[in-house]
């Protein structure tokens, strides 16, 4: 009589193969979709320091001790959304954004109350793969997501 239950190791070889065909793909798509993620969360701490970078920047030139309150005049403006954009007040060297994409458009630049400056970034983050998945019907799925950043920083 011979054994039922037993299989040789040489009948096993093609469900291995079978099982790495199933599983492979899913596990590709998992790394990658971590390591996306990663990605976002690197761009989007990016964005905080850079506006906290730019409040700070702001809070320590705005105050106006002649005049007793804030000043946020253009330049001063203009300054704030360079620091919170390339890391320096003035880009004379071409410096690039410290996320891709990111402008002085995206960065605002306000007073809140008698003494406090608030700066807030938004941004859109648009993952490796596209801005958008086609759809077999219809409009396609947008991937963008925003990203805002805003800090309020007591004027000195």
């Amino acid at each position: 009589m011979g054994r039922r239950g037993f299989r040789s190791p040489n009948r096993q070889g093609g469900l291995a193969m079978i099982e790495l065909a199933l599983t492979l793909p899913l596990l590709v798509l998992l790394m990658l979709a971590f390591a996306e993620f990663g990605r976002m969360l690197f761009q989007y701490n990016s964005l905080m320091q850079a506006s906290r970078d730019a409040g700070r920047y702001a809070a320590d030139k705005a105050w106006n001790s002649t005049l007793g309150k804030l000043d946020l005049n253009g330049t001063l403006q203009t300054q704030t959304q360079n620091v919170a954009v390339y890391g320096v007040p003035a880009n004379p060297n071409g410096y690039p954004a410290v996320v891709p994409g990111l402008t002085t458009g995206n960065v605002s630049v306000s007073a809140v109350g008698t003494d406090h400056i608030q700066v807030s970034i938004t941004y859109t983050y648009v993952p490796v793969i596209g801005s958008a998945l086609p759809a077999l019907y219809g409009s396609s799925v947008p991937l963008g997501l925003a990203l805002t950043s805003t800090v309020v920083m007591r004027a000195l």
